[in-house]
């Protein structure tokens, strides 16, 4: 799927700009997760560890969760190689393996196809530190309308221009 620390051309991959309420990366959300997403250009992936209080049954954690941040790797995936963003409409989540907490994960994801800026296909997964797959999910996005766009962009920290573009409304 993903190369591994440096891009093909032996770059190192570079941080995604974040926002002030996301739940996955917003630097001002309370209760987020405070994520940093990073990417070679053309892959995203995230490193992160989650706590025992995101546990649904003990020592186990919350497949919810786990969607939550694969939900996330996928949109930005789509961002990062159209420079637009995307809404889930439909994830598929397999969990192959238990996530027990305090275990560092890689959370991936690529675009596998983008049908003419209508539909974006995408795939993840979670590895383990020994990068055995814990969990791997398709998805289906549509692109957002571009008067969305401009309001969500407003909530970035910063100019997310090298990465997404303003539309046009």
């Amino acid at each position: 799927m993903c190369p591994p620390e440096r891009t093909e051309r032996g770059e190192a991959w570079k941080r995604l700009p974040v926002t002030r309420g996301c739940f996955v990366c917003g630097i001002e959300n309370p209760v987020g997760l405070g994520l940093t997403l990073l990417s070679d250009g053309r892959c995203v992936e995230v490193l992160v560890q989650f706590r025992d209080e995101h546990c649904g049954f003990t020592g186990v954690v919350h497949g919810g969760l786990l969607s939550t941040v694969l939900d996330e790797v996928m949109a930005w995936v789509i961002g990062v190689n159209t420079r637009s963003f995307a809404f889930a409409a439909e994830l598929n989540v397999r969990f192959l393996r238990s996530v027990p907490p305090g275990v560092p994960l890689k959370v991936r994801a690529e675009l596998t196809a983008n049908r003419r800026g209508r539909l974006f296909l995408t795939r993840g997964d979670v590895l383990g530190p020994d990068g055995v797959v814990h969990v791997e999910a398709t998805g289906k996005f549509l692109p957002i309308p571009p008067e969305r766009q401009v309001a969500m962009l407003a909530d970035f920290v910063g100019d997310p221009s090298p990465w997404i573009t303003k539309p046009v409304v």
